[in-house]
């Protein structure tokens, strides 16, 4: 028996566990041991079930594995982000993918573009190809459908802001103290007209940071001034727009912070646009590639996604090993690296202190 086997239909034929198993001259109970990792098999003939299994290009069927499984599982989990383009959401997903992979679980990934019914569909079929458990970065102000998953054992973890009208672990960032941070770095340097660019204010994590800004201000220099304040900015236009408004005003800011990566890139290139990249200060929430090559060096908080995505996985797993009651939120800190835009003293403070 070989792959070159045609069906009625002209088309090679996959190989079977019992194409294995007679290829190697063994009972398909020895092959099933041995491509489980299964103990108990001597090592002659484990070596002729490994060589059969690479002369026919043997695939597992992972499907049928999992319906023979009594716990019905299919060593598959699915992954919602809102915007896979976004480095926050690509680099998420590659660390709940390598942390998957060693623990032999194959992870399904979509994209909700931020939109409540796409990551409801996108939920629907994760959970018809039977996924295991479901990490969500979650959108609009519902997630309450999730219940009808739980109540089918599929676990649930919410990732980068907590779900809505649902109790479920949760793994985000320290939003409002990154932003806190940043205002004191600011103001250690002279400033006081900072101005803020923000996302959607529905946004879990834009309301987060704008509420740190607040606070920050407030305590720092004696309130915020509500002509420097710009949120609703959904990309790179709306905030490179903003940007030019804000700069605009009379006085001018001394600083900006921007709330995430795609409004700094458009708070930037405003600035370039009016040649002020060496004279207002500048913090970005998120980093941006080549930031640091960037004149001067863009200042950015970033979050530490690596430990979000591991200690995300890691609540799932430990819920498909033992399911409990209590729900967990974990706040991961994030850090403020200071590269140069940052640290651009006002016009009046040369001291860069």
């Amino acid at each position: 028996m070989t792959t070159e086997d045609r069906s009625a239909g002209g088309q090679s034929r996959a190989p079977t566990i019992k194409d294995v198993a007679a290829l190697a001259g063994v009972g398909v109970k020895t092959v099933s041991r041995v491509i489980n990792n299964e103990p108990n098999v001597r090592p002659e003939k484990q070596a002729r079930i490994l060589e059969a299994v690479e002369r026919l290009n043997y695939r597992r069927n992972t499907s049928a594995s999992s319906i023979r499984r009594l716990d019905q599982r299919t060593a598959s989990i699915g992954l919602v982000v809102e915007d896979l383009a976004n480095p926050f959401a690509s680099l998420l997903a590659r660390v709940v993918q390598d942390y998957a992979l060693e623990r032999q679980h194959l992870v399904l990934v979509g994209s909700s573009d931020g939109v409540a019914d796409r990551e409801r569909e996108l939920v629907a079929e994760f959970c018809a190809r039977r996924v295991d458990g479901l990490l969500i970065v979650p959108s609009g102000t519902d997630q309450s459908y999730l219940e009808a998953e739980r109540r089918r054992s599929v676990p649930v973890v919410f990732v980068d802001r907590p779900g809505r009208r649902i109790k479920a672990d949760t793994v985000l960032s320290e939003n409002d103290r990154g932003v806190r941070e940043a205002v004191h770095h600011l103001t250690r340097h002279g400033h006081s007209r900072i101005a803020y660019l923000g996302d959607r204010q529905s946004v879990y994590t834009a309301a987060q940071r704008i509420a740190g800004y607040r606070a920050a201000m407030e305590e720092l220099v004696a309130g915020v001034d509500t002509r420097y304040v710009r949120t609703g900015l959904r990309d790179s236009t709306s905030a490179y727009q903003a940007a030019l408004d804000v700069l605009a005003q009379a006085p001018a800011p001394t600083a900006l912070i921007c709330g995430n990566n795609s409004i700094t890139a458009g708070a930037v290139h405003a600035m370039h646009k009016l040649g002020v990249r060496n004279r207002v200060a500048v913090i970005g929430f998120d980093d941006l590639e080549l930031a640091d090559l960037l004149q001067p060096a863009l200042t950015v908080i970033v979050q530490d996604i690596a430990t979000i995505g591991r200690r995300a996985a890691d609540l799932l797993f430990e819920q498909l090993k033992d399911p409990t009651d209590g729900y967990r939120r974990i706040a991961v800190p994030v850090t403020l690296i200071p590269r140069g835009s940052g640290e651009i003293p006002t016009p009046d403070d040369k001291t860069g202190r």
